[in-house]
């Protein structure tokens, strides 16, 4: 079949250059964090300094791809065709995965994703492999090189701890010398600090860039391993030396500092994590180089051949830093990851992404307690003292109708990001510690916003617990490339042509339909940075007629998801509620956005119409009431549906059948008003309200003579009993809602949300 294994690595060469694409656009985050946050340049001379620094990486690169080749799996084990299986395996699932994480905008590791994804492969391979052999499951530990896995999941444990302190600590002392007013702070300061932060990143560039590229004598690189911080302390004075000059020209040294650093990380990641995205591919060319003419079959033909060294092509490596430079241009996605790692450390407040939980605010309030603490055992002096120099100052504002779109973080603080990792992660490697890059990279920017007070008590919570998605992210990348890589591995081995065929299409489908995803939410971000940036004054009836849309939104999504709910105790179907919960849960989010909007939008009312300003309030609280009583409704059918309690009893369930659909029809009625401004049937909303409150009452009371009689379970009389209160209060925020607007508005087909003059809510 060597036609069949010919496509296979024509396939694998495909799926590198995808594979480039989407590794990059999550790898980029690394490198470009510091520089975009800090606006240190223009977007496009950042891009440059980075092209640059990628190019260098890649053609200068080692390429030596051991890890794809022997570093998991012992390669004699395998055949040639149980390679080319497991290689493919591990290309489809690492496109996917870094795919799906780059659409929700989270950086990962490419290197656990590709080393876990190896794992899993060589794993199943040998499973089954080993059950065809007297020995059983036994013999597995002989396929695989366990100490490699080990040690990245050490790494993991280690890269967050250290580099969150490290960052934290160092960022600390550096704000406390350099304050916010940093430009006009003692110029010897910034001279002796740009000149150590330019030496160790001289060192990381040389260490970690150069280092087996084959263009440094090998003696030069044992001679550095061994002397790192004499290399260090002579280039903080050559450097301070040329910083100095610098200055005297008038040229922001800082500035130099982090462009430089951006070239030095572009590189070394584009140098060192090359192996991720062409290392597969190139083993598999390399594999089928060997086999092609040697006559024996692709199932008996033995990898020994990989255990050797073996060059990758210059060629491939330039063509190989193109793709990635054009890549880093052009994504989208690469953008989304960014922006995420920007926000999570950002000076100034705005739309938190994601929402707090009981871990970060355990966290917080832990670290809140334990600061109060330890500051009470300082000198009332000296706290004095380091509050002052902690105090933040924005760049000024200019003047009305100019745009306003300062940088997230200032530059020291960019400065630390890029040198604290890059030390951490060259000093590493020289001791032969297993410390992930991407997590170093990434913790470091953490522990620099968190000593930086760039999370106050208004955002903390919502940082911490984007931090812990990132991390919990970490070890899902883990889990998943394992897991599906393994799946894959094995259904290519049993179902060879048919599952190659099956996997490439479905790999299309998900990129597709994640592409699909990340547009919806770019399009729904630019909403509302729109929203955000708009400094127009609005009148008051935009205002309120832009709440009462978002009100209706909720009624319309609400009365979908309650109705999804309810069929599933109805039908005793846990998907329906499980789907019911996720309608719930996105529309509480939708809310979030919107009352974001809505808050730039009160600050935008004009003086003398400030009623829009009460209607938004009122509408706020109103809204929180109504959510949280569906909430409610969802979680009581979840956890009943959820146990396997027994269902409702036949009585029971005509009667919620019966008031789900008054209910619903309710809503819906309030629903349209509110979209059409249409408030004239006022009294009739309130009979309606009255007579649903009526029936619910009678309800009611037939639950209670039930339970007397003992007609009904506990468990069902305790759940009907919750569902018609909560939906008895549904109903009343529903009317307060139509109220709310009515006494606002006078109806009139002209202008319907004229508002009414010198009417009060």
């Amino acid at each position: 079949m060597p036609d069949l294994f010919l496509i296979i690595v024509i396939l694998l060469f495909a799926l590198a250059v995808t594979d480039l694409v989407v590794g990059v656009s999550n790898d980029a985050v690394n490198f470009l964090n510091s520089a975009i946050g800090s606006k240190v340049g223009s977007r496009r001379q950042i891009m440059i300094v980075a092209s640059l620094g990628i190019f260098f990486g890649a053609a200068l690169s080692s390429g030596m791809m051991e890890v794809a080749r022997k570093g998991i799996f012992n390669p004699a084990f395998f055949t040639f065709m149980e390679i080319m299986i497991l290689f493919l395996a591990v290309m489809l699932t690492d496109i996917i995965l870094l795919d799906l994480f780059n659409t929700f905008g989270m950086p990962t590791s490419t290197t656990v994703s590709i080393v876990f994804e190896l794992l899993g492969a060589a794993v199943a391979l040998a499973v089954i492999k080993s059950m065809g052999e007297a020995g059983g499951l036994s013999g597995v530990s002989e396929y695989i090189n366990s100490s490699s896995a080990l040690a990245i999941i050490t790494g993991i444990f280690l890269s967050v701890g250290i580099a969150f302190t490290v960052g934290a600590l160092v960022m600390y002392v550096s704000r406390f010398l350099f304050t916010f007013n940093y430009q006009q702070r003692s110029r010897w300061i910034g001279i002796v600090w740009s000149g150590l932060a330019t030496a160790v990143l001289f060192f990381f560039l040389f260490f970690k860039g150069l280092k087996g590229s084959g263009y440094v004598p090998e003696s030069w690189v044992q001679w550095i391993s061994s002397h790192p911080f004499t290399l260090i302390g002579g280039g903080t004075l050559f450097f301070s030396g040329v910083m100095y000059l610098l200055v005297r020209s008038g040229i922001n040294i800082l500035r130099i500092v982090v462009l430089f650093g951006t070239f030095s990380l572009a590189m070394a990641f584009a140098g060192n994590d090359l192996v991720n995205f062409i290392g597969v591919p190139i083993a598999g060319f390399q594999s089928y180089l060997a086999w092609r003419d040697t006559g024996v079959p692709a199932d008996e033909y033995g990898m020994d051949v990989l255990s050797g060294a073996y060059p990758t092509q210059p060629y491939l490596l330039m063509g190989a830093g193109i793709i990635m430079i054009v890549t880093l241009w052009f994504s989208k996605k690469a953008r989304s990851v960014t922006e995420t790692e920007v926000n999570l450390g950002r000076q100034s407040e705005g739309l938190e992404r994601f929402s707090p939980n009981w871990l970060s605010r355990s966290i917080v309030r832990g670290l809140y307690g334990a600061s109060k603490n330890a500051s009470s055992l300082l000198p009332q002096s000296w706290r004095k003292e380091a509050e002052k120099r902690f105090e933040l100052k924005l760049p000024d504002k200019p003047e009305k109708g100019e745009d306003y779109d300062p940088p997230a973080f200032d530059l020291v603080r960019a400065s630390v990001n890029l040198t604290v990792a890059s030390a951490l992660i060259a000093l590493a490697t020289s001791y032969k510690l297993p410390l992930s890059t991407t997590y170093v990279s990434f913790m470091v920017a953490m522990g620099t916003s968190l000593s930086d007070r760039a999370w106050g008590r208004d955002s903390a919570v919502y940082r911490v617990a984007g931090v812990l998605n990132v991390i919990g992210g970490w070890f899902a990348t883990a889990l998943i490339a394992f897991t599906v890589s393994a799946t894959f591995a094995s259904l290519l081995y049993h179902f060879q042509i048919w599952a190659v065929l099956g996997l490439v299409l479905l790999a299309g489908a998900a990129i597709s339909r994640s592409i699909v995803v990340h547009k919806r939410r770019e399009i729904r971000k630019k909403k509302l940075e729109a929203y955000a940036k708009d400094t127009v004054q609005l009148e008051a009836e935009t205002v309120v007629r832009n709440t009462a849309n978002s009100v209706a939104e909720t009624l319309a999504t609400s009365r979908q998801a309650i109705g999804a709910a309810l069929q599933g105790l109805l039908t005793d179907s846990l998907p329906d509620v499980s789907r019911s919960q996720r309608i719930v849960a996105e529309q509480k989010r939708k809310s979030q956005e919107f009352r974001y909007a809505f808050y730039n939008d009160i600050g935008r009312i004009r003086e003398e119409q400030q009623e829009g300003s009460r209607t938004y309030l009122l509408m706020y609280d109103l809204e929180q009431d109504y959510l949280q009583s569906a909430e409610f409704i969802i979680r009581a059918i979840a956890e009943h549906v959820g146990n396997v309690h027994a269902p409702l009893l036949p009585d029971q369930v005509e009667h919620l059948k019966e008031l789900r659909q008054r209910v619903a029809n309710y809503l819906e009625r309030i629903e349209t008003g509110l979209r059409n401004a249409s408030f004239a049937s006022y009294s009739d909303v309130l009979q309606e309200k009255q007579d649903l409150h009526q029936a619910i009452e009678r309800l009611l009371s037939r639950q209670v003579q039930g339970i007397k009689e003992k007609t009904y379970s506990a468990r069902n009389s305790l759940l009907f009993l919750s569902l018609a209160l909560e939906f008895k209060d549904l109903i009343a925020v529903a009317a307060r809602f139509y109220k709310l607007y009515h006494r606002l508005h006078h109806y009139s087909p002209e202008n319907p949300w004229t508002l009414v003059a010198g009417g009060r809510p």
